[in-house]
């Protein structure tokens, strides 16, 4: 079903990101415990399917709202870009709070996809619910399935 949907990002972790897991774990109150714990390519977390007359990708982003995404598409790629603060730690007049593990994603993020060929990329629609990004990417008409009408000829 998704065979013609290529992934560039892995959400494995990658070259040096095992070790700032490890340093994140033995040194918790290092700068380190932000975005660099999460492996490579995992937020936000993307599903991607098509019907016959789309492909659909949600992303999902909660904590987020419309205006801190940003999609973009660019030689059949698109791109889901963003920055996600970090919550307030400490509200006024109380003592901040030591975080002993933080897995909160926070900071600044980017899911590239490659697209199928055959999309109609001018008329690509994006909406915003809960949390919940949709980009629908229309299939160009020609290239939807036609049903055909079967003309019987009666034997006279």
């Amino acid at each position: 079903m998704f065979g013609d949907l290529r992934r560039f990002d892995v959400g494995q972790p990658q070259g040096l990101d095992w070790f700032r897991q490890w340093m994140d774990e033995v040194f918790p109150d290092t700068a380190a415990t932000d975005i660099r714990s999460v492996p490579r390519g995992s937020y936000p977390m993307i599903n991607v399917g098509r019907t016959d007359d789309a492909v659909r990708v949600y992303v999902f982003a909660a904590g987020l709202t419309a205006d801190q995404l940003e999609v973009s598409i660019q030689d059949n790629v698109l791109t889901v870009s963003g920055k996600r603060e970090a919550p307030d730690v400490a509200a006024e007049g109380q003592a901040a709070r030591t975080d002993f593990r933080r897995e909160r994603y926070q900071g600044e993020f980017s899911r590239s996809l490659a697209l199928p060929d055959g999309l109609d990329v001018d008329r690509t629609e994006a909406h915003f619910r809960d949390g919940i990004f949709e980009v629908r990417l229309p299939k160009r008409e020609e290239l939807k399935p036609r049903r055909i009408e079967i003309q019987s000829q009666e034997a006279s």
